[in-house]
C-alpha cells in the first residue's frame, strides 16, 4: 500500500515537475535587446567607394562651374569692347565722305592765296557748300526746311525774337536766323527764328 502511494507521489512531482517546465519561458524575463550587428566589412568599403565617387564629381561640377564662369566673364568683356567700338567708329562712313569736301575747302583757300580772286573764290565756297548739302541729303537724309513765311511751329522753330503786326491771325515766322534741320522726317536741331504776332485788333477780329 505505502508502495503504491509512493509511487503516486512520484508520478504527481513528475507532472508538476513538467507543468514548471512547460510555464516557465513564458514567465521567463526578456532578454536584454542584442547589440546592432557591424556591417560586413565589403558594405563599409562600398560606402567608402561611393563617398569618393561623390567627391569626385563634386570637383569635376566645381570646375566646371569655374570654367563656365571665366567664359562668361571674356564673353561680356568682348561684348563691350564690340560695342565701344561700334560707337566709336560709328560715323566712318559719314567722315569719309566729308573728307573731300575739306579737300574742296583747302584748295578753295590755296587759290584765294595766290589770285585775290574774290568772285572766283566766293563761287567755288558756293559749289562747295551746295556739294556737302547734297550728299548729306542723298545718302545721310540730312536736310534744312524752309521756315521763313511759314506758320510758327513750336515743334520746328525756337522764337528768339518777336514782334506784333496787323492783318495777320497767327504766329508766322518772319526771318530765319539759324536754319533748323531735319534727320529721315526727324526734327535734330530747331531753327531759330523771329517771329510776328497778330496785334490786338486782329487777333479780335478772328474772333
Amino acid at each position: 500500500m505505502s508502495k503504491h502511494k509512493e509511487a503516486g507521489d512520484e508520478r504527481e512531482k513528475s507532472r508538476e515537475a513538467q507543468a514548471e517546465n512547460d510555464v516557465q519561458p513564458e514567465n521567463q524575463e526578456e532578454s536584454p535587446q542584442a547589440e546592432t550587428p557591424e556591417p560586413p566589412q565589403n558594405e563599409a568599403v562600398n560606402w567608402e567607394q561611393k563617398s569618393a565617387e561623390l567627391e569626385t564629381k563634386l570637383a569635376d561640377l566645381n570646375d566646371q562651374y569655374l570654367r563656365k564662369a571665366a567664359d562668361f566673364e571674356n564673353f561680356r568683356k568682348r561684348v563691350n569692347r564690340e560695342k565701344q567700338e561700334i560707337v566709336d567708329f560709328a560715323n566712318q562712313n559719314l567722315l569719309l565722305d566729308l573728307l573731300p569736301v575739306i579737300d574742296d575747302f583747302e584748295r578753295a583757300i590755296r587759290s584765294a592765296e595766290t589770285s585775290r580772286d574774290f568772285a572766283s573764290f566766293f563761287e567755288g565756297i558756293n559749289m562747295i557748300e551746295k556739294r556737302l548739302s547734297a550728299e548729306l541729303e542723298n545718302k545721310w537724309g540730312l536736310k534744312h526746311f524752309v521756315s521763313e513765311g511759314e506758320p510758327f511751329d513750336p515743334n520746328r522753330h525756337e522764337a528768339l525774337q518777336m514782334e506784333k503786326a496787323a492783318g495777320i491771325n497767327e504766329p508766322v515766322v518772319k526771318e530765319d536766323y539759324v536754319k533748323g534741320y531735319l534727320l529721315k522726317d526727324r526734327v535734330i536741331r530747331f531753327a531759330k527764328v523771329k517771329v510776328i504776332m497778330p496785334d490786338e485788333e486782329s487777333a479780335r477780329a478772328a474772333d
